[in-house]
């Protein structure tokens, strides 16, 4: 029987590592043409609106940014995770129980005010993402749970969580039984950078701070060596020194931590209150983002000015073409699978095994 097999290279090319993320973005605009295409809209047309008529104006520059935000946020934390070989699928869960953290002080103590509560939430945020992420860490650890599967349905329990808490205990008693919170006082509320062209916040300092943070400790300290060492061979890092556990349980708390941050400025800077559904998928496209940016946090400050706009290109070609609203998932799946496509052609070849013709039987003497 014919079959395919990958087959390692035994160098690759460093030339196309770094082109990797730009073919894959190609790949993926042409078959983003291709689909216009088959759906009856001109190619040109739909890739223009798709890419182009986001950025021609000044207020959707300002959504450009408040939607790269929470994903350069969680890809940073998301590339902790990977580097160190845990993989954290759960920070959409993350995100959620950060942004259900940070909100006690606006929703359950309102008369609370002065300029320490907002610094508190964030704090409060980022423990509460921490703390989700510490439970697959634990399982993992002590019992060899798969993360991928503990973290991800921790994602479910956190979006039922926060739906109870909106339409229960921490409804506003003045919303007219809509299913949402009471609105953040001022001093709750994220302050806009540049208020008079558009409604972009400083969470986008913050999401390139952690970036550059994160950075540095990867490429320029011990913990960072630890992260790459553990994550390629395990055996060599046991040999260093170094515990495979309790790295598991540092990668999962910045992971965690970083998404309850992206949780917690998502709602007191873009929404201003807790609603049943505050991310449209963060937690997930943030993986995309993390990979597009090669496990580098400053590649995924670009990767995450690319999805973001994947987000809003969607909503213009809706609107503009008349096409459905899941053109943006189309376009943000299309191109996970081109970036982990060229990436397994640049490391393996495809080789095809075909099988060998039975040997003639030997004569009867």
């Amino acid at each position: 029987m014919t079959r395919i097999e990958l087959v390692r290279r035994p160098q690759h090319s460093a030339l196309f590592s770094v082109l990797s993320p730009f073919i894959a973005v190609l790949i993926t605009a042409l078959i983003g043409g291709i689909m216009f295409a088959m759906l009856g809209k001109s190619p040109i047309g739909g890739l223009h609106a798709y890419f182009i008529e986001p950025l021609t104006e000044v207020w959707s520059i300002h959504e450009l940014i408040i939607k790269a935000t929470p994903l350069i946020l969680i890809a940073v934390g998301l590339s902790v995770c990977f580097l160190s070989n845990n993989w954290n699928i759960g920070a959409e869960g993350q995100f959620i129980m950060g942004a259900i953290a940070g909100s006690v002080m606006p929703v359950l103590y309102p008369g609370i005010t002065g300029p320490m509560v907002l610094p508190l939430m964030l704090v409060m945020g980022m423990a509460g993402g921490a703390a989700w992420a510490t439970v697959p860490a634990f399982l993992k650890a002590r019992f060899g749970t798969n993360e991928i599967l503990s973290s991800l349905m921790l994602v479910y329990v956190a979006e039922l969580f926060l739906d109870w808490l909106v339409r229960g205990p921490w409804r506003n008693p003045e919303g007219f039984n809509f299913p949402e919170t009471r609105s953040f006082h001022a001093d709750a509320i994220l302050p806009e950078m540049l208020s008079a062209s558009g409604r972009a916040h400083y969470g986008f300092v913050f999401a390139i701070l952690a970036a550059l943070i994160v950075w540095f400790m990867l490429s320029r300290t011990l913990k960072g060596y630890e992260i790459r060492v553990l994550g390629e061979s395990p055996r060599a890092g046991r040999f260093a020194g170094f515990s495979a556990k309790r790295m598991v349980f540092f990668a999962f708390i910045v992971s965690g931590a970083l998404a309850g941050l992206a949780g917690i400025i998502e709602v007191s800077g873009a929404i201003g209150q807790l609603r049943p559904a505050i991310s449209p998928g963060y937690g997930f496209t943030a993986i995309i983002v993390a990979f597009l940016g090669r496990l580098n946090p400053l590649g995924i400050v670009a990767a995450g000015l690319i999805l973001a706009l994947s987000y809003l290109g969607g909503e213009a070609a809706q609107i503009s073409l008349g096409v459905s609203d899941k053109v943006a998932n189309v376009f943000q799946g299309v191109l996970l699978f081109s970036v982990l496509a060229c990436d397994t052609l640049i490391r393996y070849r495809i080789r095809i095994v075909r099988p060998q013709p039975a040997a003639a039987p030997e004569p009867a003497r």
